[in-house]
């Protein structure tokens, strides 16, 4: 940040949180900070591409160019669908959804595909804050991975995008886990990797650190929603994050007025996304 070093907040000794009740010097402006699961702690996002592939290749589909694209985001509920109808695969949606997990699943078998510094960026965050996760995974594949990799317990809350009526880009997700935290969305942080992931916190109210996937770069423009990016989980730190979130003369949200969305953005949001009927908040 330009200007004078803003010092380091005194910490007081490191414990675990586990809800918003917690001391309040812990959560002077930032009350919780939520995760994305895919592409964020987990290098799967190529492996659900992969999943989805085969079982549409087994089953009469039509890849589109698009489709990767299309789908990221998307809850389960979602991508089955356009699986179905989109690519034409001769199953109905709950088959297909189940084929694609199982799918996932085998490959994760011959070892969890997590990011450097996953496990450790969990504890170290929530060393300081209550930490919550909102993924378009599968419930049924976010508790299997939190529980082999040993975060199971880490979490104050866990939100699957199946949960909520709309996947990323869609707010639903952040929304409903900052509810389950017990705080509102403009008191929380989200760590995202992808462009409907950065799009559905923001439209939200969280703050956004993006922490850039590899394989699908987000677009710059969208990029630009993130008050904070890293190039890598070792460099999320608690410090890192109250510098891009909780230095003096910032509003309630904790971000700076011209890294906060203004209203025309989250009105105009989704419109041109590809997979919502989102519009924009109700008015």
């Amino acid at each position: 940040m330009p200007g004078a070093p803003v010092p380091r907040r005194v910490q007081p000794p490191a414990r675990r949180v586990r809800g918003l009740e917690a001391d309040a010097r812990l959560a002077k402006v930032i009350r919780a900070v939520v995760f994305d699961l895919d592409g964020v702690l987990l290098d799967s996002e190529q492996l659900w591409d992969e999943a989805r592939r085969a079982v549409a290749a087994a089953h009469g589909g039509r890849w589109r160019p698009q489709a990767t694209a299309d789908m990221q985001g998307m809850s389960s509920v979602e991508w089955s669908a356009y699986m179905r109808e989109s690519l034409g695969l001769s199953l109905d949606a709950a088959r297909i959804n189940e084929l694609v997990v199982g799918e996932l699943l085998r490959r994760f078998e011959s070892g969890l595909p997590l990011l450097p510094g996953a496990v450790e960026a969990v504890r170290r965050i929530g060393s300081r804050w209550p930490v919550g996760l909102a993924s378009s995974a599968n419930r049924e594949v976010i508790d299997a991975v939190l529980e082999r990799a040993g975060l199971d317990g880490e979490f104050a809350a866990t939100v699957s995008s199946e949960e909520v009526p709309r996947g990323k880009p869609a707010p639903d997700v952040y929304v409903e886990a900052a509810r389950r935290l017990g705080g509102r969305p403009r008191e929380c942080v989200a760590v995202e990797d992808s462009e409907n992931g950065i799009r559905s916190a923001a439209a939200a109210g969280l703050g956004v650190v993006a922490v850039p996937n590899r394989h699908y770069p987000p677009d710059p423009s969208v990029l630009q929603q993130a008050a904070l990016v890293v190039s890598g989980l070792d460099d999320l730190t608690v410090d890192a994050v109250e510098r891009a979130f909780g230095g003096e003369g910032e509003g309630e949200s904790g971000l700076s007025s011209d890294r906060r969305l203004d209203e025309q953005e989250v009105e105009s949001f989704p419109a041109s996304d590809p997979h919502s009927d989102w519009a924009g908040p109700p008015g």
